[in-house]
C-alpha cells in the first residue's frame, strides 16, 4: 500500500511541470477562437494523458465535477500507472476558459499534488475567500472583519495609508457592496473577470502590486489557491457558502460536517505539496504560450512547499503544420 513516506516531491516536480505544459500547449491552439468547451477539453485530454504516464497511484480530489460528467477529470478519478506513491491531486486543466476563448489575460493551467489525504475534499460550492501575502502576523486580517476593516488592518500592518493598498476582487454582481466598501477606504481595486486561483497567487507575488484578495468564488479553486500559497507563503482563509440543501448534501458527501468552519491555508492543504502552473494567455505571473512558425514555447512555474523553492521552466517544442 502506498505510504506518505514514498511521496518524493523533488522527483515528481518535473513530471508535474510536464503535465501542466501539455495542457497549456493543447489549449493554446484555441486561444481567441471563442470556444470555451473545446479549449477546456483539449487541456483535459492532454493533462490526463500526461498524468497517466507518472508512476503514482493518484486520485483527483479537486477536479471538474462528478464521475457522471466524464470525460472531464472528475473527482475520484484514478490517474497514474498505479505503481508509485498514493497521492491527492487538485487540478484545473484550464483556469480561465472564457479568458482563453476571448484571448484575455491570466489564463493558466494549474495542478497541485500531495500525499494521500493531504487536501480538503471541497465540494463544488462557493467559498468566501481572503488571502494576503507573506510577512504579516497571523490573523492580521480575518473573514470576520468587514471588507473595510480588512483594508484598514492591512494598511496598519504595512505602515501605510489605505490608499496604498490594492485589493483583487472577482468582478461579479455579488461583490458590488464589497467593492463600494473597499473603495470608500481609499484603497485601489484590481477587478478580474475570471481566474481566482491566479488572483490569490497575485497577492503573494510582489511584482503584481496586489496586497490582498477577497470575495466569493469556487471552493475547489480555493483549495488549489491554498496549495499555491503553501509554496509561495502567505495566509488564506475560506468559509463554504451554501445556497440550498443540494449544496449542503454535496458537502456531506465530501465528508464535511461543520458547515460554518473557517478553513485556514493549512487546513485546506495539510502536508507539503508541489504546485505547477503554465501560462496560456499573457498574465501578471506567467507569459502566454508563444507560437511561431514550427515552434511553441511555454513558461511554467513549479513550486515545492517543503523547500520553498520556485522554478521557472521554459520549454520549446517543435510543432508540425496539420
Amino acid at each position: 500500500m502506498p505510504s506518505h513516506a514514498e511521496f518524493q516531491d523533488r522527483m515528481l516536480s518535473l513530471g508535474l511541470a510536464r503535465v501542466s505544459e501539455a495542457a497549456a500547449l493543447a489549449s493554446a491552439r484555441l486561444v481567441g477562437h471563442g470556444d470555451e468547451k473545446a479549449a477546456d477539453q483539449a487541456a483535459v485530454n492532454a493533462m490526463r494523458e500526461q498524468l497517466n504516464m507518472l508512476d503514482i497511484a493518484g486520485v483527483v480530489v479537486i477536479g471538474e465535477g462528478e464521475r457522471d460528467e466524464a470525460p472531464m477529470l472528475y473527482i475520484g478519478e484514478e490517474v497514474g500507472t498505479g505503481n508509485g506513491p498514493g497521492v491527492d491531486i487538485a487540478l484545473d486543466p484550464l483556469e480561465g476558459t472564457t479568458l482563453t476563448a476571448k484571448d484575455m489575460p491570466n489564463a493558466l493551467t494549474v495542478i497541485a499534488m500531495g500525499p494521500r489525504g493531504s487536501m480538503l475534499h471541497a465540494p463544488d460550492v462557493y467559498m468566501d475567500k481572503l488571502a494576503i501575502g507573506p510577512g504579516y502576523d497571523t490573523d492580521v486580517v480575518t473573514l470576520d472583519m468587514s471588507p473595510g476593516e480588512r483594508v484598514t488592518a492591512l494598511a496598519k500592518a504595512k505602515a501605510c495609508d489605505p490608499a496604498h493598498v490594492t485589493v483583487c476582487i472577482l468582478e461579479r454582481p455579488r461583490h458590488e457592496e464589497m467593492i463600494k466598501e473597499v473603495r470608500a477606504t481609499g484603497a485601489s481595486i484590481r477587478l478580474i473577470t475570471d481566474g481566482d486561483v491566479a488572483g490569490v497567487m497575485h497577492c503573494a507575488d510582489p511584482s503584481t502590486g496586489i496586497d490582498m484578495y477577497m470575495g466569493a468564488g469556487g471552493a475547489p479553486e480555493g483549495v488549489l489557491a491554498a496549495a499555491a500559497l503553501k509554496c509561495m507563503g502567505g495566509q488564506m482563509y475560506g468559509r463554504l457558502l451554501f445556497r440550498n440543501d443540494d449544496e449542503r448534501g454535496r458537502a456531506r458527501k465530501a465528508g464535511i460536517t461543520d458547515f460554518d468552519q473557517i478553513y485556514r491555508r493549512d487546513d485546506m492543504v495539510t502536508e507539503d505539496v508541489i504546485f505547477a502552473a503554465t501560462g496560456v494567455t499573457d498574465g501578471n505571473i506567467l507569459p502566454a504560450v508563444k507560437r511561431e512558425p514550427g515552434w511553441m514555447t511555454t513558461e511554467t512555474l513549479i513550486m515545492r512547499s517543503k523547500t520553498g523553492s520556485v522554478r521557472r521552466i521554459n520549454y520549446r517544442t517543435p510543432v508540425h503544420a496539420s
